[in-house]
């Protein structure tokens, strides 16, 4: 299996890309609602934890069962989907608790938000590319869902802390 391998690529694709928007998608919006119900940088650093491991296996484990299901991919594609989304996921969502770890928490979240869009930025334009399509329709796309995201989980935290 090397990377001149064009399954190998698209295996790679899928799991770089899946995990990645997992990533950013899943600990912002977890991030953000975590910090509007407690308030807690503890709180949110063990929610960004379990994210990187629980959440990590669950989309990779996501992965392998729908690539099984397909009955499309050779073995080796299936694992190397399962094993390239475990770690971007893992990887990603991980650098979300550098800022937690350097920032006071509003300000780490604010940096978080920035992190997660410009990679959300890069991805959607590197998918632009890859289908001549203009990159600024993808970019507003995904970036429009992940504000989606984060303005209903804080939305569901507030809500949380009023019950």
């Amino acid at each position: 299996m090397t990377t001149d391998n064009p399954n190998f690529k698209d295996s790679l694709n899928q799991g770089i890309s899946f995990g990645l928007t997992s990533a950013v998608i899943t600990t912002l919006g977890l991030m953000i609602g975590l910090n509007s119900s407690t308030g807690s940088r503890s709180v949110v650093i063990g929610g960004i934890l379990t994210i990187a491991i629980a959440d990590a296996f669950s989309d990779a484990l996501g992965i392998h069962i729908a690539e099984e299901s397909e009955n499309r991919h050779t073995e080796k594609e299936i694992w190397a989907s399962t094993i390239f989304t475990f770690l971007a996921k893992f990887i990603f969502a991980l650098t979300f608790l550098i800022p937690v770890a350097i920032f006071s928490l509003s300000l780490a979240l604010i940096v978080s938000v920035i992190w997660g869009f410009l990679l959300l930025t890069i991805l959607s334009c590197r998918i632009a590319k890859n289908q001549n399509e203009k990159w600024y329709k993808i970019v507003f796309e995904h970036l429009f869902i992940a504000t989606v995201v984060i303005v209903t989980s804080n939305a569901a935290g507030k809500w949380i802390t009023r019950l």
